[in-house]
């Protein structure tokens, strides 16, 4: 996959800080290793600030509708997806932006926006085992994988719970730069790389 664009990771009300924080870090890093390199921006409904589930209050750098065509778009979770499963213009934005994007990652209960607007359809899927039912519910033609930290389906990937982020990124960037970039932003980061050593 090319690295000419850049990544958008999806900020709400309610979002998990380490469900959004953890990718940004991974792909900040990651970007050190690769020519050209790339940037990393959040994207919200509104350019106003965000109040994380722990209270962290955080400024999008612009709005999810002028997010053209992402290269690699993230959806985090946390207690906040809830409420953006009623966000018409959430949803109504969603589809697009997984169609044209080259690589999307959710983390969390980030998996249920994806279900929400049928992008997980026929796919393995898992998400934070508190919400389990809940992913079995809004995507009924998804097979659910409890126990799985993280699901690689090809262009889409779904991490389990808070912490499975950073192994559901380092996939990500493995597929999107290579391997080398993988490595080396996992040896930054003093975190070991989620995949055997004798995979390709």
């Amino acid at each position: 996959m090319s690295a000419r664009g850049g990544v958008s990771v999806l900020l709400f009300d309610g979002v998990e800080l380490l469900d959004f924080a953890g990718p940004i870090e991974v792909f900040s890093v990651a970007a050190r290793y690769v020519e050209p390199s790339f940037g990393v921006q959040t994207v919200s409904q509104h350019s106003e600030v965000v109040t994380t589930h722990n209270g962290l209050r955080v400024l999008p750098d612009l709005p999810y509708e002028d997010c053209l065509s992402p290269q690699v778009l993230v959806i985090p979770g946390g207690r906040g997806t809830r409420q953006q499963l009623e966000n018409r213009h959430l949803l109504a934005w969603l589809p697009a932006a997984v169609q044209s994007a080259e690589l999307v990652i959710s983390v969390c209960t980030g998996s249920l926006l994806l279900a929400a607007v049928g992008v997980l359809d026929g796919l393995r899927v898992t998400t934070h085992h508190a919400s389990l039912e809940a992913l079995r519910q809004l995507a009924p033609a998804a097979t659910l994988c409890a126990g799985e930290r993280f699901i690689d389906n090809g262009k889409i990937i779904v991490g389990a719970g808070i912490a499975a982020g950073l192994d559901a990124s380092l996939c990500g960037v493995r597929k999107w730069l290579g391997r080398q970039a993988a490595e080396q932003t996992a040896t930054h980061m003093e975190y070991p790389v989620p995949w055997k050593t004798s995979d390709p």
